[in-house]
């Protein structure tokens, strides 16, 4: 083979030469280019993108929150347990009301058995609980407490006159100040205070009212009683936007932003319960609150 006829083929001048060296040059750099720079497109989040992603963030650093809290539990007496301790424990509402309604009776619980026959609570909720109690020693007096409570519990007997209540929503002014003890200014309260809550729904609500002693309020039972208001709307737990909840007159803005926030992180409320794990909620009120809602 004649390699000096191919050596005729890759012989150069020097502006050729130069030619070559400028284009791999530009070759080069237009690779570079490519492999660096950015094409894509500039992204711009609206407003409200903005705040969903400042409310999401929020929600990360609850749930972090939420994993560090420990909570310490110290030995109680299950017989005074109250309404905020049994929701924190995780009794419902019946299984609190039912221990209420035997200590009204003057009546106690001596041991885990007896205290789930009278609350009904579950097996797997009385193994967590039953560690917790702590029983003071009563059956060595129990025969002296039987014979004292004979003695106290001997009342006499009057006969009542048949008195027909009348709803306290429909009460007027003039009503209100029939009974001994209320004035003008204290009608004018208990009427603003059921303009406020949009109708009363339970008799307890008076005791919110200031200035009324409990010898009023008992008054106040004995002659009135509640009866829904007609076209009473109840609050959509589940729907409810934050401007609705922060008007509710038990809620203020900050509880009605964490329900919120537990909403989207958790789901839908089932029940006054899942409501009251709410960190500032009002647990003493969660009867009342539960008239008001709808789940």
């Amino acid at each position: 083979m004649n390699f000096k006829l191919l050596n005729h083929y890759f012989k150069f001048s020097n502006q050729q030469k130069t030619g070559i060296v400028l284009l791999f040059i530009v070759v080069i750099a237009l690779q570079l280019f490519y492999f660096f720079a950015d094409f894509s497109q500039p992204y711009y989040s609206s407003v409200e993108e903005d705040q969903w992603m400042l409310l999401q963030k929020e929600i990360d650093l609850q749930k972090e929150e939420k994993l560090k809290t420990k909570y310490t539990v110290y030995k109680f007496n299950p017989n005074f347990i109250s309404d905020y301790r049994g929701y924190k424990l995780g009794m419902s509402t019946q299984e609190i009301d039912r221990l209420l309604a035997f200590r009204k009776e003057n009546k106690y619980v001596n041991s885990a058995e007896e205290f789930q026959k009278v609350t009904q609570v579950s097996d797997s909720l009385l193994k967590v609980l039953s560690p917790l109690f702590k029983f003071p020693d009563w059956k060595q007096n129990k025969t002296e407490f039987k014979e004292e409570r004979k003695v106290f519990d001997k009342k006499p007997h009057y006969n009542k006159e048949k008195i027909v209540l009348q709803d306290i929503n429909e009460a007027s002014q003039e009503d209100l100040m029939k009974l001994y003890g209320i004035g003008e200014a204290l009608s004018l309260r208990i009427i603003k205070q059921k303009e406020i809550l949009g109708g009363f729904v339970s008799m307890e609500q008076l005791q919110d009212v200031w200035g009324l002693s409990p010898e009023v309020i008992a008054e106040l039972n004995n002659r009135f009683k509640v009866v829904m208001p007609s076209g009473f709307k109840k609050i959509a737990i589940n729907d409810a936007s934050l401007k609705e909840l922060s008007q509710f007159p038990y809620f203020k803005y900050t509880l009605a932003k964490q329900i919120v926030i537990y909403r989207s992180m958790n789901g839908n409320f089932n029940n006054i319960e899942d409501l009251s794990k709410i960190k500032g909620f009002p647990v003493e009120k969660a009867k009342i609150i539960s008239l008001y809602l709808e789940f």
